[in-house]
């Protein structure tokens, strides 16, 4: 037993003179989305910070495709464990696609650590403005007489805008059939064309649409008003009970030493309270949710298994 403790006050030890060295190099920050869309948007900030605090590089790699999977994969898999690759991404690879996808690349609650929950958001949902609907019950009513031939986009199977619009359909029982992309900016662009007629996104994303007249917002999903938004009302007040978040955080792979996990978290947490990220709480109505690795994991235990019963509820699949 004495031998056991030895070796871990040892290893301890390592871990916290290799953090002191820590970062001598670049750091590389893959985010599994292209790169305009809501999870690169929430990552450049702290990239930024986290550049000027700690003196090295920390550096944006955008690795889009299957829903997050392969970017996520590569930190999961591919790289070591040693704090130089690190991954800051939507919830959707981490507690929604393991319920989704028949087969996963990787093992998130196995081959991922959380490093901090960096920022939340509400969704919108919102419309082509050729659509004839002003609220919540006329467009109920409009996707009703479409007798099941309403589409809807996302930003890719998987994310929380496709889950939120499978709970939507589950609440509501309407019938509207998902048309996914390959992230946020492509879905917005063909909804503002009019290719396709309705979408749930985050605010990051689809507040300066709205703001622009591009679309018609009709119901925000967050348990109050967005500060952004104060003028649409949250589906509860609508009368349908619906609440969801996007959210997104910073992980590491599994086994990278623990303080360098805490050096991480305290330089973002710092990072998080700059003007370049304070700008982007502002303009796109989001919360400031940094928190201690702990309780990140305890927050993404809960969500996976929300998540999991919207999955099964619902059947969806990842197309």
């Amino acid at each position: 037993m004495n031998a056991r403790i030895a070796l871990a006050a040892l290893a301890l030890s390592a871990g916290a003179a290799f953090a002191q060295d820590y970062p001598n190099k670049a750091v590389t920050v893959i985010v599994p989305w292209p790169a305009g869309g809501p999870s690169d948007i929430a990552a450049r900030p702290v990239a930024k910070g986290l550049t000027d605090q700690m003196g090295k590089p920390f550096v944006i790699d955008n690795r889009g495709g299957a829903s997050g999977n392969i970017g996520s994969a590569i930190v999961a898999k591919q790289q070591a464990a040693d704090g130089y690759t690190i991954l800051i991404t939507s919830s959707s690879p981490i507690v929604i696609n393991p319920s989704l996808y028949k087969t996963m690349p990787y093992d998130a609650s196995k081959d991922l650590v959380p490093i901090t929950n960096i920022l939340r958001v509400p969704l919108v949902l919102a419309v082509n403005p050729s659509v004839p609907a002003k609220n919540l019950k006329e467009l109920m009513e409009y996707i009703k007489k479409q007798g099941g031939k309403m589409n809807y986009a996302s930003s890719g199977s998987g994310t929380p805008q496709h889950l939120t619009s499978e709970l939507f359909k589950t609440v509501t029982k309407l019938d509207i059939t998902h048309v996914p992309y390959k992230g946020s900016a492509p879905a917005l662009t063909d909804v503002i064309a009019g290719h396709v007629p309705m979408m749930f996104d985050s605010t990051i994303a689809i507040v300066p649409q709205l703001k622009a007249g591009k679309l018609r917002p009709i119901a925000v999903t967050g348990a109050k008003r967005s500060p952004e938004l104060p003028d649409v009302p949250t589906f509860a007040e609508q009368g349908v009970s619906l609440e969801s978040y996007a959210w997104y955080g910073m992980f590491a792979r599994a086994g990278t030493p623990k303080p360098i996990i805490d050096k991480l978290n305290a330089e973002a947490r710092k990072a998080m309270k700059s003007p370049e990220f304070k700008n982007v709480l502002k303009e796109t109505g989001s919360e400031d949710v940094g928190d201690t690795p702990e309780n990140f994991n305890k927050f993404v235990q809960a969500e996976a298994t929300k998540w999991a019963k919207v999955v099964k509820d619902s059947g969806a699949t990842a197309d």
